[in-house]
């Protein structure tokens, strides 16, 4: 029996999405702009299907024609890691883009997946990462979701019934006080005017380095303190914290700023397409001065909320300091503050009346 419903699309046009389920067969569907369209589909479609006639309308597109209509959406045009993405589904493009959607099953996938953990990394070689594999399955899991939800050549994402890989619970390198007191030094006295306010900030702040590098002089309020972050990671606003000796070297820094160019780090002249200053050299030398090995610039994100964790910082203030939107981001800083927990456990007993006497 075939059921249409009529939806308002984003851009505030209507379409109607027709589902027919007969005993039997396969469930089909389709969207169609007009309901005169919708209704005759249906009334072809299942006569065809009680006829025997009716081969499924995933049976008549190709991976490639979903990926084609995938990628020129505004469900994938908007995505913050679209490049990436892109890259991912060229894959999917190469190993299987001629094959029929109805042929794209959890096993054939499957199989996808272990072929690509099996495939070294193509810079550096080296053994391919559960997370880098199940980025990969994501993006066609996305496209998979846009063929159900917007076009209906597909009944059922094929992608729910694959597992994934197990990932790491993520990184977490910070530098001990002997080691920040070396590094900071070697920034502080480093070729680059730029190395030691950028460190400081995101040490302090413990903004991501797009958003610390990326900041504007309107974004920044000396009087308030505040560093105003508008497109972030996770597309929320989100506040940064400027204090201590951030204050003196933003003031500073504010006396020879550009006139004609209102980045806190502008490229230089010779890199005019980048987005900010390039300090990979300068932040590897001063590693090299400082002896610190196997240091990355995210790791100073990362020594921010390790020094909030030993400071007895809760979970729910760190999330919002660094603008997690999940608690299970901090909970790698968890064991950082041990005595804190036992704080918190003698004023519980102290509330029941069951303290040390």
């Amino acid at each position: 029996m075939a059921n249409i419903e009529k939806r308002t699309n984003d851009d505030g046009s209507t379409s109607y999405r027709v589902k027919i389920r007969l005993k039997g067969h396969t469930p089909e569907s389709a969207t169609f702009e007009r309901l005169t369209d919708a209704r005759e589909w249906a009334k072809k479609t299942e006569a065809d299907m009680k006829a025997g006639r009716h081969f499924g309308i995933s049976k008549r597109h190709t991976l490639a024609e979903l990926l084609d209509r995938y990628e020129a959406s505004k469900d994938c045009r908007e995505l913050k890691s679209l490049e990436q993405v892109k890259i991912r589904l060229k894959w999917w493009r190469a190993q299987h883009g001629d094959s029929l959607l109805s042929n794209m099953t959890p096993d054939v996938i499957a199989k996808a997946r272990d072929a690509l953990k099996a495939t070294p990394k193509q810079r550096g070689g080296g053994v391919r990462s559960d997370a880098d594999v199940n980025r990969t399955l994501a993006a066609l899991s996305s496209a998979c979701g846009f063929a159900v939800k917007e076009l209906g050549w597909l009944e059922r994402n094929p992608l729910e019934r694959v597992s994934k890989g197990t990932e790491s619970k993520g990184r977490v390198r910070f530098l001990d006080d002997a080691e920040l007191a070396r590094f900071l030094k070697a920034c502080r006295e480093s070729s680059n005017a730029s190395l030691y306010l950028a460190v400081v900030l995101s040490l302090t702040t413990g903004g991501r380095q797009s958003e610390v590098m990326g900041l504007r002089w309107p974004q920044i309020d000396l009087k308030r303190r505040t560093a105003m972050l508008g497109d972030t990671k996770n597309g929320d606003a989100r506040v940064l914290p400027l204090s201590g000796e951030v204050i003196g070297l933003l003031q500073e820094r504010a006396k020879v700023r550009s006139l004609t160019d209102d980045r806190l780090f502008p490229p230089t002249a010779a890199a005019k397409k980048a987005e900010y200053l390039d300090l990979r050299q300068p932040f590897a030398a001063a590693l090299k001065v400082a002896e610190v090995e196997d240091f990355h610039w995210h790791d100073l994100r990362h020594t921010a909320a390790s020094y909030l964790a030993m400071a007895g910082t809760s979970p729910l203030e760190i999330a919002k300091i660094l603008g997690h939107r999940t608690m299970a981001m901090v909970a790698r800083y968890s064991h950082l503050s041990p005595d804190r927990v036992i704080a918190l456990g003698d004023l519980l007993a102290e509330r029941m009346g069951m303290g040390v006497a």
